[in-house]
């Protein structure tokens, strides 16, 4: 069964770590090493089961090959997951035993903080091993690529305003947000600055009131969100809510936002492509927090990260030219792009070149 799921998504490596003594049940997904190591976040979650949290790592570590063949790294995809409750869980022998695992693959898989994972987490893991990115700045790190991925989303949207409406000012336009999360409220923060009127709804109320007290947003209810007049509807929390019961309540001509997964199938974004809503493809636009960490492989500079930000617009006009081109939703136009960067690369490469080496930053003291 694990295998047949394995040969369906092509994974290369899959490592199920187990320490009793740490509590650890954790598992590193390698999707695809073609164009360099394997790098992706860790997340920690209470799966149900260990079925939920296999399925999981897999979908997760198979878009980050997209992601980052799209953000035009020299990295492959890859994935792990912790299963726990972030919440009651955590501890430094948790996160030093997962460092362990992590450096006995020799920098085939590069870990970064993803959901209900910290930098304080990675500081554990980083005591373990050099194949770390997201630590804190003394150590070279960048620290919080929240911010990151919230001005690359930025990027995105003005990409798919030019196609959308002939120009770039997201001030003339209204955005539903749903997420006010780290990621979320530093967009929230973007939108406003250019004058943009901004709705927004989360699970978590004081976040709503924080963007509503600090940048001036207009809080609506959790399952009001889809129906507001706005111009561009931004997913900034949970993945699949542009399903087949939000969207006929759409009224949006943009969907763009920082959220993963946002397309709850295929036949989803087939429709929103024949509705006439534009689709920023998702792991396209909310590629700013990996392409911040992966600078850190080769020595962290913040103006180099910010410069590389601004390429997610001009990544995003060519899906837009590629759906065109071949007549394809944007959502497939996206997918295109990746898989003929990889099988590109892969060509290139001699067979006895091997993988670029991840060396790991310099430790003082």
């Amino acid at each position: 069964m694990i295998f047949q799921t394995l040969a369906t998504y092509g994974h290369e490596e899959v490592v199920f770590c187990h320490n009793a003594d740490a509590g650890l049940k954790a598992i590193i997904a390698i999707h695809n090493s073609v164009l360099g190591p394997a790098l992706g976040g860790l997340r920690m979650w209470p799966y149900a089961s260990e079925q939920e949290a296999l399925n999981d790592v897999l979908r997760l570590s198979r878009g980050m090959t997209y992601k980052n063949a799209v953000a035009g790294l020299n990295l492959g995809g890859g994935k792990a997951v912790i299963w726990g409750d972030p919440s009651k869980d955590k501890s430094e022998a948790l996160f030093r035993a997962f460092g362990r695992f992590v450096n006995s693959l020799g920098g085939r898989y590069i870990t970064a903080e993803d959901v209900g994972i910290d930098v304080n987490d990675m500081e554990y893991v980083f005591r373990e091993t050099d194949y770390v990115t997201g630590v804190h700045q003394v150590h070279g790190g960048s620290g919080d690529p929240s911010p990151f991925t919230a001005y690359g989303a930025l990027q995105g949207l003005m990409a798919a305003l030019q196609v959308k409406f002939g120009h770039e000012e997201v001030g003339k336009h209204t955005y539903a947000v749903q997420g006010a999360g780290h990621v979320g409220m530093h967009f929230i923060k973007l939108l406003r600055e250019q004058g943009a009127k901004v709705y927004v709804t989360d699970i978590n109320q004081k976040l709503v009131d924080q963007a509503v007290s600090e940048y001036g947003a207009e809080a609506v209810p959790l399952d009001h969100i889809y129906e507001t007049d706005a111009d561009v509807y931004s997913p900034c929390a949970l993945g699949g809510t542009v399903n087949e019961a939000t969207l006929p309540r759409l009224k949006c001509k943009i969907i763009c936002g920082a959220a993963n997964n946002q397309l709850a199938n295929d036949a989803i974004g087939d429709e929103v492509e024949k509705r006439g809503i534009l689709y920023a493809p998702d792991y396209a636009v909310n590629a700013g927090g990996v392409m911040n960490v992966s600078l850190e492989i080769d020595g962290y500079n913040r103006e180099r990260a910010m410069r590389m930000m601004r390429t997610i617009y001009y990544n995003l006009g060519k899906i837009f030219q590629i759906a065109k081109r071949d007549g394809i939703p944007t959502y497939k136009a996206a997918d295109r792009m990746a898989e003929e960067r990889i099988d590109l690369i892969g060509r290139v490469k001699l067979p006895n070149m091997g993988q670029p080496r991840f060396l790991g930053r310099m430790r003082h003291g």
